[in-house]
């Protein structure tokens, strides 16, 4: 019954338009049985935190500081002697994270400013050879994440502000990208080898253009990443590890995940998308601060309120995607009090409401002014985020369920419905709450 249902929904909304896919990636790509699995066990997770951390958060302005305070490299390139998170505690961390009901953690292995956060024989330019620190915390993440049962993930950038093979379109003589592409693949090679299971590679940079000269002036062009080869390494080195690039256009094939920076997919609000398209094949996934900033920042006090993050969640799952939600570990190696409450109280919703939320699709119904719609096997969900007009839900289809079937999520108390041969409509209570998520619950 959900079946047919599902399908004649579907086929009743609006389809995204047709975008032809970019010339790059691996031609002919096919996704193997162990990553179409891995996208579905993506799907089923719905939330993740995403972390900032590396030797810009000593400076307490940001992961961008370097590029925006312009500090020069041979400058900032001595921060690393200084950095010693002394109260860095991998376990802890891991608890704080699996406590707001997150299913996986994405972490920067190696950020803009070209610092490798773990222990690389590609570089000298990391935490155990370059820091007073030592040691590898993403090898130490690694293991507390296996033991808590905890996905992990690598955030790992394309773009080096400080590496002379890196052709940054500054007149660099020693640019040489052939050498750089070898460069990264020894690093991920590395990150894929020596971590254990690692579901996603998250990519990040691809915007950076590269300036040439051409008759005494400066031509800016699209570039080259050398993705077929990057991405074939991924999934041979670990065949269920999926593929993201949050590079800001429609998808090219060898990805698996779709990146929506700061974004409901398929709305643009942020301005980062350079397109509206929405992959039916890929798994889709947001990325959004708690505040303003994704590295740690000393001088940002704007944190979201828990409601708007909840609510922010449930939008997501309602568009059939998943909630990366960021947190900027300070110089200490401590997470901010201000990520562990909010995190912690998300967890509290999570674990009372989490059924409507963990192993759903949102194919039934696009997203209302009402609110959002998700569905596994034999159940469907109403998230109610605004009193509807009249206080009347209707589907635009029927549904063959029972008296005492429809019910208000958690308390059951039964709701007044009815149904025709064509819709299904539903009252939801005058004194409903709906300021964080008034949850509906049928189940068929």
């Amino acid at each position: 019954m959900l079946a047919i249902l599902l399908l004649s929904a579907i086929l009743g909304l609006s389809q995204p338009p047709v975008v032809p896919v970019v010339e790059e990636g691996i031609k002919g790509y096919v996704p193997t049985a162990e990553v179409i699995a891995a996208k579905e066990q993506f799907r089923d997770d719905k939330f993740g935190v995403f972390i900032h951390w590396g030797v810009y958060s000593m400076l307490a302005q940001g992961e961008w500081v370097m590029h925006q305070q312009n500090v020069p490299y041979e400058e900032y390139s001595r921060y690393p002697g200084g950095f010693y998170p002394s109260r860095f505690d991998a376990a802890q961390w891991v608890r704080q994270i699996k406590a707001s009901g997150a299913k996986y953690i994405t972490i920067t292995s190696r950020h803009h400013d070209g610092f490798s956060m773990f222990a690389t024989k590609a570089s000298p330019y990391n935490v155990v050879d370059a820091t007073p620190f030592g040691r590898d915390p993403l090898k130490e993440l690694a293991d507390a994440c296996h033991a808590e049962g905890i996905g992990l993930n690598f955030y790992y950038s394309l773009l080096d502000w400080g590496r002379d093979d890196y052709p940054r379109g500054d007149g660099n003589p020693k640019a040489d990208y052939a050498h750089y592409l070898d460069f990264m693949c020894e690093q991920i090679t590395e990150l894929l080898t020596g971590y254990g299971p690692i579901g996603c590679i998250w990519f990040d940079g691809d915007w950076a253009k590269i300036k040439k000269p051409e008759e005494g002036k400066e031509l800016v062009v699209d570039f080259d990443w050398g993705y077929e080869r990057i991405y074939k390494l991924i999934h041979s080195l670990q065949p269920s590890c999926l593929v993201a690039n949050n590079h800001h256009r429609v998808p090219i094939p060898g990805e698996d995940i779709q990146v929506f920076e700061r974004d409901i997919p398929g709305e643009n609000g942020a301005g980062y998308s350079r397109t509206s398209h929405i992959s039916q094949d890929l798994a889709l996934e947001t990325c959004k601060t708690l505040n303003d900033n994704w590295g740690y920042n000393l001088r940002d006090p704007k944190w979201k309120s828990v409601p708007e993050l909840l609510r922010t969640l449930v939008s997501i799952a309602g568009r059939n995607a998943n909630l990366l939600l960021n947190v900027g570990p300070g110089p200490d190696g401590t997470i901010p009090e201000g990520s562990v409450e909010r995190l912690a109280a998300m967890g509290e919703w999570m674990s009372a409401n989490g059924e409507s939320i963990y192993g759903t699709r949102a194919t039934l119904l696009k997203p209302q002014p009402w609110g959002v719609v998700t569905h596994k096997e034999g159940k469907i969900f109403l998230h109610v985020l605004e009193m509807p007009e009249n206080g009347t839900i209707t589907l635009p289809f029927t549904l063959k369920v029972k008296k005492g079937n429809v019910k208000a999520f958690g308390s059951g108390t039964p709701l007044t419905f009815k149904k025709t041969k064509t819709d299904f409509t539903v009252q939801v209570p005058s004194d409903a709450d709906c300021s964080t998520d008034f949850i509906i619950e049928i189940d068929l």
